[in-house]
């Protein structure tokens, strides 16, 4: 079940990094159904991930880890979520969320 969880959380990140590409390529900014659904998938895969705090194990995963993941993925969710409706977006919250994108990804890879 946590590969194919991951699975998933992989593909939510590649709508959601995919969409922001396309979107900023096409112009106008705005939010794309595909960051939309890539937001939500990466939200609720990774809570699927992360409810196993396990206790025990030598793959237990960081809490603070987590929490800061969390927090990034909601706002990511947030900021794409409540945006979707608008003709043009600023070009600093569209930035900002696919720069949020990116950091969600590297806190994943190299926190260790």
């Amino acid at each position: 079940m946590r590969l194919i969880l991951l699975f998933a959380h992989l593909i939510g990140f590649a709508l959601l990094l995919g969409g922001a590409v396309t979107q900023y390529l096409a112009k106008p900014l705005r939010i794309n159904s595909a960051m939309v659904w890539g937001a939500g998938i990466q939200v609720l895969t990774g809570l699927g991930l992360a409810a196993p705090l396990r206790g025990g194990g030598d793959a237990e995963p960081d809490p603070a880890k987590l929490a800061v993941k969390g927090v990034i993925g909601i706002m990511i969710f947030v900021m794409a979520f409540f945006s979707r409706k608008r003709d043009v977006l600023n070009s600093g919250h569209f930035l900002a969320l696919a720069g949020l994108t990116l950091v969600n990804a590297a806190v994943a890879v190299f926190w260790r």
